[in-house]
C-alpha cells in the first residue's frame, strides 16, 4: 500500500489523533488521555463523544436563548464542560480550557463542528470559558 492510500484510508478522527499526539504527545495531559482511553472499546468511545456533543447542544440552547457567556447557567455549562474533559480524557487545568476555548474559535474544524449546532455556538463557548478562566 502506497503512503498515498495510507492517507486515503485514514478517517478523520485518525487525523485528527495523529495530530494531537503530534502537537501534545509530550505533554503530561496526553500521556494521561493515552491511560484512560487505552482500553476503550468503541462503544464507550461513542457514549463518551455522545455526552461531548449533548453538552455543545446545551452551550447551542443557552446561546438560543439569550443567556449571556456570563450567565450563571452559560459557567455552570463552563464547569460542567471542564470537569467532564477531566473525567473522560485527561486533567483538564483553567490553562487547558482556556486553550481549548481558543481552539474552538481558531480553528474552523472545530469552529464548523461545533457549530453544526447553532452558528456562533463556537464563539459564544469561547467567551463563555474565557470569562470563566478569569475567575
Amino acid at each position: 500500500m502506497s503512503e498515498f492510500d495510507n492517507i486515503r484510508n485514514k478517517s478523520v478522527q485518525d487525523m485528527y489523533a495523529e495530530e494531537a499526539k503530534h502537537r501534545w504527545g509530550d505533554t503530561d495531559a496526553y500521556k494521561e488521555f493515552e491511560r484512560k482511553t487505552a482500553d476503550c472499546s468503541e462503544e464507550k468511545r461513542n457514549d463518551v463523544n455522545s455526552g461531548m456533543n449533548a453538552i455543545i447542544a446545551e452551550f447551542a440552547d443557552a446561546f438560543k436563548n439569550g443567556l449571556s457567556p456570563e450567565s450563571e447557567t452559560s459557567q455552570s455549562l463552563v464547569k460542567k464542560l471542564q470537569t467532564y474533559i477531566t473525567d473522560n480524557y485527561y486533567t483538564c487545568t483553567d490553562d487547558i480550557l482556556n486553550g481549548l476555548g481558543q481552539m474552538y474559535v481558531a480553528d474552523d474544524r472545530f469552529r464548523t463542528n461545533i457549530d453544526k449546532n447553532l452558528n456562533g455556538t463556537a464563539k459564544y463557548m469561547s467567551e463563555a470559558i474565557n470569562l470563566y478562566c478569569k475567575l
